[in-house]
């Protein structure tokens, strides 16, 4: 589905926005994951990164984590299906996040991504009054540079980008994939299995081109190059004993 709200970009004037912590006795929703899918996926979007050695100390990467900030005095937390927030200032005293307040923590979210599983469309909600849908927070209240709409039942994957203060969607390039300058990589789809679950799944890939892999094809690159490698040494040990046949039908002893 591709859908853009209708709407010009909002007045924020008659809107007064602070950055607050979330309070300690603040009972946040309970909420289930829509489907099984969505952990999987937010958690194969990380493996790969972490894999490759791109995730530093300083990032925050998270899923259904929630994102805070007050509007005229209102709390309002939205739990995107996976963010990525490129500078955060360390925690002080806890050692694991309750939820996330840009400005106060670290840097607004550089991408929020979520994962369509409900027909009424609530990922393009652009409504500004109490509570907000989502597109206009991440639009207007945090002003996230990239927003990802992904569909994995459909196979449909957008990317809005900011431009003049409202989000524009992004044309694929050649290779059915979209460029993600905040990360430096690409993001597109690939079908496939893992951990049980066929499907379409969201994949990185690097500025040449290459797919960062998760742990289990990891294995089996590693699993082919020791095959390749016994493969050339089997050759190797076969032209070796071909030579010393040759050289034996010569009446050249090969020992000597």
């Amino acid at each position: 589905m591709v859908a853009t709200p209708i709407s010009t970009a909002p007045q924020l004037s008659t809107i007064a926005i602070s950055w607050e912590p979330l309070p300690e006795d603040f009972i946040l929703e309970e909420e289930p994951v829509e489907n099984t899918a969505q952990p999987l996926i937010a958690g194969a979007l990380r493996e790969s990164l972490e894999l490759s050695g791109y995730i530093q100390s300083t990032m925050l990467i998270a899923a259904n984590l929630g994102i805070c900030a007050t509007m005229n005095d209102k709390l309002v937390v939205k739990a995107p299906d996976w963010f990525f927030v490129q500078t955060v200032l360390p925690l002080s005293g806890v050692t694991d996040r309750r939820s996330y307040t840009p400005h106060l923590e670290g840097e607004i979210p550089r991408v929020v991504m979520e994962f369509c599983s409900d027909p009424d469309g609530k990922e393009y909600s652009a409504r500004r009054t109490f509570p907000p849908g989502k597109w206009f927070f991440y639009e207007q209240i945090l002003q996230v540079p990239t927003y990802v709409i992904f569909d994995p039942l459909m196979a449909t994957l957008e990317v809005h980008q900011i431009e003049s203060g409202q989000y524009k969607l992004q044309p694929k390039d050649e290779n059915n994939r979209y460029w993600i300058t905040d990360m430096g990589l690409f993001l597109g789809l690939w079908q496939g299995e893992k951990e049980g679950r066929i499907g379409y799944w969201l994949r990185w890939w690097d500025q040449a081109g290459n797919l960062l892999p998760w742990a289990v094809e990891k294995v089996e690159q590693e699993q082919q190059r020791t095959e390749q490698e016994r493969q050339r040494a089997e050759q190797e040990r076969q032209r070796a004993k071909r030579l010393a046949e040759q050289l034996r039908a010569l009446g050249i002893d090969p020992i000597d």
